[in-house]
């Protein structure tokens, strides 16, 4: 891999990203107006938890991941093949897994802003920083290469029109099943099974499980397997099947 190309592709990735403003706010506008909704509203808290925000915030962090990773990244992608731009880029030494790294570079750049942001809001709504802090760090990057991945690999082998729908019904889905707003034990336990082999449910569990979890309960160690296997599995396979062109 070529590391100047990787580093030089990265800033260009960045400059546009900054350019597109109204992604920026769409990505910062869904998880925070989740975080206040649904810690407002007048739900159970569930076991375990002092506050519904206390649950909120780990799962928050984990959905503005999957929006920022997976959503924004492959439908920006999907469109950047649809209309010839990446296609010059197989021309120069950059290599198609160079362009997931720098891709994936530059979405972690925009989580840390969303990380501040959600880390904020969750302050002012009553929620208390654990000492946890710190390690959700590391279990975000890993969340972040598993759904860089998977936008990638569906903006690298489908058509853009494709990778918009299909980008918008996975996040719906992971939504519902991933533990975010919703515990994975209120749902049926076949679905409840499904949900924690994927990588929402795994990223969710392991934020719950470093940012103060429910007392006494241990630190979800299979979901962080879970976790690291689609962080390996997905940016091997879009690397391997993506094209420059549709």
């Amino acid at each position: 891999m070529n590391r100047r190309a990787v580093v030089a592709q990265a800033r260009t990735e960045l400059v546009l990203m900054l350019r597109r403003g109204e992604n920026l706010v769409v990505t910062l506008a869904i998880p925070l107006g989740v975080l206040v909704f649904f810690s407002k509203v007048d739900t159970n808290v569930p076991a375990g938890y002092a506050t519904a925000v206390d649950f909120l915030v780990p799962g928050v962090l984990a959905l503005a991941v999957m929006s920022a990773a997976m959503v924004s990244l492959g439908i920006a992608t999907g469109f950047e093949r649809r209309y010839g731009v990446l296609k010059r880029l197989g021309s120069t030494p950059l290599t198609r897994g160079g362009l997931i790294v720098a891709k994936t570079a530059t979405i972690v750049a925009l989580e840390v802003i969303q990380f501040v942001a959600i880390v904020a809001v969750g302050i002012a709504l009553g929620w208390h920083v654990p000492s946890g802090v710190f390690g959700a760090v590391g279990i975000v990057l890993l969340g972040t290469i598993a759904f860089a991945g998977l936008g990638m690999l569906l903006a690298g082998t489908l058509r853009a029109e494709a990778t918009l729908a299909l980008a918008n019904g996975l996040f719906l889905v992971l939504l519902f099943l991933g533990g975010m707003a919703y515990p994975l034990d209120r749902l049926p336990s076949f679905l409840s099974d499904i949900a924690r082999a994927l990588p929402a449910a795994a990223l969710s569990e392991c934020l719950h499980g470093t940012l103060g979890g429910p007392a006494g309960a241990a630190f979800p160690t299979g979901s962080l397997v879970v976790l690291a296997v689609w962080a390996v599995v997905l940016p091997a396979a879009a690397a391997r099947w993506f094209r420059w062109e549709e």
